[in-house]
Formats: structure tokens, C-alpha cells, sequence
């Protein structure tokens, strides 16, 4: 899962970022409205958690701009400001969410996959494909019922293909996945993923269609 955070302070930026990460995210982050903007017009993600007052305006007008050009990218408002009226008024605005400062990481952390599943279609918090079954929520993946370790990128790599089982994904969508915008993008790493995680789940399961990417196999 590639998230945004946007936040100004940089104590709690350090603390999403480590929190999020090991909870398997690939965070991005941006510090005002303006490279908010930036990262949302250039980036695709699966989810932002969105501060709302930034040094140099609110997250709820770039909440609106991003509704306005009709993008459904799962947000979650972080703010101070919860009284009744500031979560209504971002609800309204277009948010998927609304958690106050103080927070539980682990609160966040439910929230984020919650709004992002909801934005990939799914309603239940498992993904599935045939025997093979993952969970966001703890990092761990069984096949007909037995454990498989996967690496953290394992894990990013095979979720991005079974968030929609059948559907092709290209090389450059699944290194998005993996790699942050101030991480280099390592050569052959999706084909190296790939290689070893037909090792551990079945060659058949995980799909090359040539020229175009990567597809795993829909449940039976």
C-alpha cells in the first residue's frame, strides 16, 4: 500500500512514517497544500492522511481540489481540530475519515486500511486468490491453510496483484508500490519479487503477460 502523508510537523511526519512503514506501507511525504498538490497531480496512491491545518493554507481546500478533478482517493483528516462541527465539515468536504490529535498509531494504522480497501471495491479485510489468502492487518499469508514467510516487499508485491484478482498490473504500478519517491528504484527488483514468491506460492499462481506486466489467478 503507498500512502501520502501530509504534515507539517516533523516529529509526528518521522512517526507516521516509521509506524506506517512497518505496518507494510510505502509513505511519501509532503509538508504543505502546495506539495500536496504537486504529489497528487504526479503520484497515484492508495490511500492520504491529510492534516488540515498546513503552514500555508488548509488540507480541506486541497481535499476540494481533489474532488473537483474527480479523484476518489481514500483520505483520512488529521487535525487537532475535532470538535462535532470540523469533523462534519470534512466529512462533508469529501473525506473518507476524520481521527483527532492525540492518536493510537495502531487506530491510524486500521483506519488507512479500512478507507483504502473501500477504495479498491473490497468489503472484507482479507485479500484471496484460490488458497491463497493474505492479511494487511498482520502481515501474514497462508496457502491452504499453512504459513508462508514473505519479505515486507514479498508481501507489497503480491497484495498489489491480488487487490484485483485478473487484473494485469505493469511493472512501473508495482514499483510504485515499493519505492517512495526518494528511494532508488532497484534493477529487476519486481522480477526478482516475482521470481521468489513463485517459489513459495506456485508458479501458476502468479501470471507474465508479455509486453504488459504481472496478473494472479482469481479464486476458484
Amino acid at each position: 500500500m503507498r500512502i501520502l502523508v501530509v504534515e507539517d510537523d516533523p516529529v509526528l511526519m518521522d512517526g507516521l512514517k516509521v509506524g506506517l512503514g512497518l505496518a507494510g506501507a510505502t509513505v511519501d511525504e509532503a509538508t504543505t497544500c502546495a506539495d500536496a498538490r504537486a504529489a497528487l497531480a504526479a503520484g497515484r496512491f492508495d490511500a492520504v492522511v491529510l492534516d488540515v491545518m498546513l503552514p500555508d493554507g488548509s488540507g480541506l481546500d486541497v481535499l476540494a481540489g481533489l474532488r473537483a478533478r474527480g479523484n476518489a482517493t481514500p483520505v483520512l483528516l488529521l487535525t487537532a481540530l475535532d470538535e462535532a462541527p470540523d469533523r462534519v465539515r470534512g466529512l462533508d468536504g469529501g473525506a473518507d475519515d476524520y481521527l483527532g490529535k492525540p492518536f493510537d498509531l495502531d487506530e491510524l494504522n486500521a483506519r488507512v486500511r479500512a478507507i483504502a480497501r473501500r477504495g479498491h471495491g473490497r468489503a472484507g479485510p482479507l485479500l484471496k486468490a484460490g488458497a491463497l489468502v493474505l492479511d494487511p492487518a498482520t502481515l501474514a499469508a497462508t496457502l491452504d491453510g499453512l504459513p508462508i514467510a514473505l519479505s515486507r516487499r514479498e508481501f507489497a508485491v503480491l497484495s498489489a496483484l491480488m487487490e484485483r484478482p485478473g487484473v494485469i498490473r505493469s511493472r512501473m504500478e508495482i514499483e510504485e508500490r515499493l519505492y517512495g519517491w526518494q528511494e532508488e528504484v532497484e534493477s529487476n527488483a519486481v522480477e526478482v519479487h516475482i521470481h521468489n514468491l513463485r517459489a513459495k506460492v506456485g508458479r501458476e499462481t502468479i501470471e507474465t503477460v508479455r509486453g504488459l506486466g504481472y496478473r494472479v489467478r482469481g479464486p476458484a
